[in-house]
């Protein structure tokens, strides 16, 4: 994992803990995370010790993002099936297609531990400017189960969470495009720098 993050109104509907990936292999062009994209870094953690961190602080569900959760299908389905154990919802966003993710041998047990996959590569070209979540027109909101059918991400708003830390440290967390993340950076004078087992205290 790249970073974990508990109790976050940022990155889908209710309290949830996000999880970033470390790692993608599609490398979207303009993606706001182009620094997840190397498979170098991160660290590993306990699937079991992130859920009891979330359920500590009465979070909804868990949200996989990255990075590219599916290139880490088994690390991901032992996260997320944790995660429907203890009785939380899961999101889990991908660059990769449904169609893709299901013909793959790999990928089903990551698939039947999400409640709610948000899938397709970010296309540049096709901002989206009705849905919260998504970056292009694209993608697609893929019901899994129906945990989050009453979730409308056109009747939802992106949110962006700052937390500054005891020491000066500010950790980001929701949907900015690349210039809206570039304008944050230079507003707080700083660049984004990513530390092992951020945001997971």
């Amino acid at each position: 994992m790249a970073r974990i993050l508990h109790a976050t109104t940022a990155e889908g509907p209710g309290v949830r803990t996000a999880v970033w990936f470390q790692g993608c292999s599609i490398r979207c062009t303009g993606c706001i995370n182009p620094h997840l994209f190397s498979p170098r870094g991160g660290y590993i953690v306990d699937p079991v010790e992130v859920v009891n961190g979330a359920r500590e602080r009465d979070v909804e569900g868990l949200t996989l993002l990255g990075g590219e959760p599916f290139d880490q299908p088994g690390a991901g389905a032992a996260l997320a099936l944790a995660a429907q154990r203890a009785g939380l919802g899961v999101i889990t966003f991908s660059g990769y297609v449904y169609e893709d993710l299901e013909a793959r041998m790999d990928a089903a047990a990551l698939l039947s531990g999400t409640d709610l996959l948000i899938d397709g590569p970010y296309r540049a070209d096709q901002a989206e400017m009705e849905r919260a979540l998504v970056g292009s027109t694209n993608q697609r909101f893929v019901h899994l189960s129906d945990r989050y059918t009453d979730y409308d991400p056109a009747q939802a708003i992106n949110r962006v969470e700052l937390r500054v830390g005891p020491d000066g440290s500010v950790e980001v967390a929701g949907f900015l495009d690349r210039t809206g993340l570039q304008e944050l950076a230079v507003g707080l004078g700083s660049q984004r720098v990513w530390k092992r087992g951020s945001g997971s205290g």
